[in-house]
């Protein structure tokens, strides 16, 4: 494992997407403990781009267009889904609200990993970018799978760190009613911008 390695996939981690925007708004919405199980979700997410790259799926996937069609329009639609719903939330943000009150734990979550596992520009950065760092001169199933558990803890540390950043900041934005308004509709409009951007990418 190289320090390119770590540096790059810190970046590419980092970088704003979909499951970074989606843990943000949960740490906005619910507080702490729900953007933890967006990031757990996110985590997750990355599994089956992971053991696509490894059983050579990945490969598949890249070579075949309607197979990458697919999963992309079905990102997209997601992506759109998640927009309308962000739309039209007229719920408040109260900060002492009950279990009952809030999201599930578990619906929390999926949605977390459907926001990944729909992503297919995850899957096919796992096959572009990994199989450079692997030594050909040691099995590539091993390091496959020990470069991919990094990834992924990087994933879970710095999303949680979004999230718990979007927690901090959520007393003060619950106590103006506007400003609700307004970062819904933002993350509304980013999600229909990815969704574009999306929709745009041939491969």
């Amino acid at each position: 494992m190289t320090l390119a390695f770590l540096i790059t996939s810190l970046i590419v981690v980092a970088t704003p997407g979909t499951g970074a925007l989606y843990t943000v708004a949960t740490g906005l919405a619910h507080g702490t403990r729900a953007s933890v199980f967006a990031s757990v979700g996110c985590t997750v997410g990355i599994v089956p781009a992971m053991l696509a790259a490894v059983t050579g799926l990945a490969a598949i996937m890249h070579s075949s267009a309607i197979a990458f069609q697919t999963v992309k329009w079905l990102g997209v639609a997601y992506l759109l889904y998640l927009a309308w719903i962000t739309w039209r939330d007229r719920s408040e943000l109260i900060a002492s609200a009950t279990e009952s009150e809030r999201p599930s734990t578990w619906r929390i979550t999926w949605t977390a990993v459907a926001v990944n596992v729909l992503n297919p520009k995850l899957t096919l950065f796992f096959v572009a970018f990994l199989p450079q760092f692997i030594d050909p001169a040691r099995p590539p199933v091993a390091q496959m799978l020990s470069l991919s558990a990094v990834f992924m803890a990087m994933t879970f540390v710095v999303f949680a760190g979004y999230g718990a950043f979007a927690a901090a900041v959520r007393t003060h934005v619950i106590r103006r009613p506007r400003v609700v308004t307004w970062m819904r509709r933002t993350f509304a409009a980013t999600y229909v911008a990815l969704a574009a951007r999306m929709a745009v990418t041939a491969r």
